[in-house]
């Protein structure tokens, strides 16, 4: 549940996939940015814990992927990280495939605090460390969550579930991983066949 360090992390996750493209070796990344406080964060705490956070989540991309992530467009640049982060947390993807995707498939296109808080309360029936988290931390992970979703353009300022409009190039780089990917986004499978077109 460490999510909730941030954000998407946008900038810094291309700043850093550029970064290993050169160096190619996560452990000199990080000494690096703590070095030269190349995220430009305010203390110290503050810039180790990002590294680590964008440095977890980008870990889990390809080299094929990484390369994406720097030359791709802004949109795709959140679509890669988004499917990051659901590699990165269980907990996230489950919510993407369980719940966001399943919403869209229904054409039910609005996404509530109530959608996260059911999800939840599902999940902690058999994750019983769930219950050990306070009100505030279950609220801090869902305005994190939700925030995410909406840097990635996948939902809305006022919560609509927004269709994935994935590129033939990235559609080809998901597809070269797991094929399962592809269920952590809000698309139908009928447009996934005419993306790659």
């Amino acid at each position: 549940m460490s999510f909730t360090t941030g954000s998407l992390f946008h900038r810094e996750s291309v700043e850093l996939a550029a970064l290993y493209l050169d160096l190619g070796d996560w452990n000199s990344i990080r000494d690096k940015v703590v070095a030269e406080n190349l995220l430009q964060t305010r203390t110290l705490n503050t810039l180790k814990r990002v590294c680590r956070e964008v440095i977890s989540r980008l870990r889990t991309l390809s080299p094929g992927e990484l390369e994406f992530l720097v030359e791709g467009s802004h949109q795709e640049q959140a679509y890669l990280l988004w499917l990051a982060v659901c590699r990165r947390y269980r907990f996230i993807a489950d919510f993407a495939v369980e719940v966001l995707r399943e919403r869209y498939l229904t054409l039910k296109s609005d996404l509530t605090h109530e959608d996260f808080d059911s999800f939840f309360n599902r999940k902690s029936e058999w994750h019983l460390e769930l219950d050990e988290i306070t009100p505030a931390t279950r609220g801090k992970l869902r305005q994190v969550l939700f925030k995410m979703l909406r840097e990635a353009d996948l939902l809305t300022a006022n919560n609509t579930i927004q269709a994935a409009m994935l590129s033939p190039r990235l559609l080809d780089l998901i597809h070269q991983g797991s094929r399962r990917d592809i269920l952590h986004f809000p698309v139908f499978e009928f447009d996934v066949k005419g993306m790659k077109r």
